[in-house]
């Protein structure tokens, strides 16, 4: 089974790269950030004829999360509780059927924060906050995926400044301490799962060359509950997919996607 996780940074700039991406990857689910459009204004149809079903949390201009599934999914959660004011944030559901009975699987567009200096930033720690409180209900024992953007670079080797970068938007203690507690809270980074050594990134500026240069951060997770971790053979930033492909500009975010048995 192939779960995955991608900013698309608009849906509308990014559809014909997306369907090209789901008909060579093929994944079984995967949660999008930043479709920037509306639920009704939603284009469902071509993916359905790939033979996905999609479900939105959708929102104009900004924001906005869906998940596109291979099986059927029932919505559990459509934005995080408390935090409505932030934006279409959230989507989470159960996937009926498939390799892995009764899934739950939820796709997330953390806030930004902008700089430190920013009143977005004390708000984007309040959000995480929520997220935590919410993702306590979650059963730590059974299977449950939430994928995205999470707009932290967990660790220093997670940024390609490294440590210097320690203390800037991303990098913060407080950012990071958020991180963790959904760590502490029973889900495990399936990234760092299986790769432990790797140094790699999902996110590069489009200015400057960053992509070719290297100069990226790994902020683009999945996070799973133990009863997959036996399961999950590998984890990959599919880096092909932040480039162009047949003359179709990519995000600037790179697909993340898990295989398990």
């Amino acid at each position: 089974m192939r779960i995955a996780a991608w900013n698309v940074n608009g849906l509308r700039a990014r559809l014909d790269f997306l369907l090209h991406w789901l008909k060579s990857r093929q994944p079984h689910v995967v949660g999008l950030q930043e479709i920037k459009i509306t639920d009704e204004a939603f284009p469902h149809a071509p993916f359905n004829d790939l033979g996905y079903q999609v479900v939105t949390h959708g929102q104009k201009s900004w924001n906005g999360v869906a998940i596109v599934s291979k099986l059927p999914v029932e919505v559990e959660t459509s934005g995080l509780p408390g935090q409505e004011d932030f934006g279409a944030r959230l989507l989470a559901g159960r996937l009926r059927g498939g390799p892995v009975p009764n899934l739950r699987f939820a796709t997330v567009y953390c806030p930004n924060g902008k700089n430190i200096d920013h009143a977005d930033y004390p708000r984007k720690l309040a959000w995480y906050d929520s997220l935590r409180e919410h993702l306590a209900g979650i059963d730590a024992e059974a299977p449950f995926v939430i994928g995205g953007d999470f707009n932290i670079v967990p660790e220093p080797r997670d940024c390609w400044r490294g440590e210097a970068a320690d203390g800037t938007i991303f990098c913060t203690p407080e950012e990071r301490r958020r991180y963790q507690a959904l760590l502490d809270g029973g889900l495990v980074d399936l990234f760092r799962h299986v790769r432990p050594d790797d140094k790699q990134f999902s996110w590069w500026d489009y200015r400057g060359g960053a992509f070719h240069r290297g100069m990226g951060l790994r902020i683009d997770m999945l996070l799973g509950t133990a009863p997959l971790l036996d399961r999950v053979r590998d984890v990959v930033i599919d880096r092909e997919y932040r480039k162009k492909q047949r003359g179709m500009t990519a995000s600037d975010h790179a697909p993340v996607y898990a295989d398990l048995e």
